[in-house]
């Protein structure tokens, strides 16, 4: 029962480079067409470039212990979310859009949302069905994290305060807070840390250096968007 309705809370939420070797060094900074370069104290001239910061991830052996077994459990639940939250914000920001650029009356733009939702959950119900509830937690967070508003706000936005109410009381019941915000800094830094990682296109490597396998459940975007 928690596991569903933590799953049908969530569903409704869903809605530098260093500096030359001397002071006489050269640089064609003219066009940035051109590689920078420096010239050495013999007359020689060396190209250079910046490279970007990259992780390395061994195959590590089976860790043991109830740090591990929370971490493995992290990493994996945030592939099977983190996809759904930026979908969550394209549909939120192609909704909002629509919505301003038409200048809905009220009638028309419940209509409009009801429209949405019915589309949304033709899409996405089965997914959000077969998450877990810890699943449906950090989806909840990473949607927070995306668009940058509560669960609880955004079914208010565009459920209304009575949906909202009723929702974050079933929510409390299972220990769950739809207004709690995303903290990057606190209890969620470990998700913000995931998040650097997917954005630097590392997740699949993480994966396989802890599970010796890469993913093969990371829905792709493109194919769900509307």
């Amino acid at each position: 029962m928690k596991r569903y309705l933590i799953i049908l809370i969530t569903a409704t939420a869903f809605l530098t480079f260093a500096p030359g070797v001397t002071e006489s060094a050269a640089q064609n900074v003219e066009n940035d067409s051109y590689m920078p370069y420096y010239v050495t104290g013999d007359g020689d001239t060396v190209y250079y470039g910046k490279l970007e910061a990259a992780r390395v991830y061994a195959k590590l052996p089976r860790q043991k212990g109830s740090y591990w077994r929370k971490y493995y459990r992290d990493v994996e639940n945030f592939g099977k979310t983190y996809p759904y939250a930026l979908m969550a914000k394209e549909i939120l920001m192609e909704t909002d859009s629509t919505i301003f650029a038409e200048g809905y009356s009220r009638l028309k733009r419940e209509k409009f949302i009801r429209g949405v939702e019915k589309e949304l959950f033709a899409k996405f119900e089965k997914p959000l069905r077969g998450m877990t509830v810890n699943q449906g937690k950090m989806l909840m967070k990473l949607i927070d994290r995306e668009v940058g508003i509560t669960s609880y706000n955004i079914i208010k936005d565009y459920r209304g305060g009575i949906a909202a109410g009723f929702w974050q009381g079933v929510a409390k019941l299972f220990g769950s807070d739809l207004k709690r915000p995303y903290d990057p800094d606190g209890e969620d830094a470990r998700i913000e840390e995931l998040v650097e990682i997917w954005e630097a296109g590392e997740y699949e490597a993480l994966y396989y250096s802890l599970f010796w396998k890469y993913p093969d459940f990371i829905p792709e975007p493109s194919s769900n968007q509307r």
